[in-house]
């Protein structure tokens, strides 16, 4: 999970859908897509989350 959308190389947007976080807060999914280099390493199925600053 993100919320830097810079980070992905390819992304698509979701219109719905929460993520809950262990104390019970939630946060809406933007999007799902693959980040990575352009090169060598990609991680697929990554969510694009509203308000979230990190990379878990």
């Amino acid at each position: 999970m993100t919320g830097d959308r810079s980070k992905f190389t390819n992304l698509e947007m979701k219109d719905g859908g929460f993520v809950t976080f262990g104390d019970n807060t939630k946060k809406k999914i933007l999007g799902v897509g693959v980040i990575g280099n352009s090169t060598k390493f990609f991680i697929n199925k990554v969510f694009l989350i509203d308000g979230l600053a990190l990379i878990f």
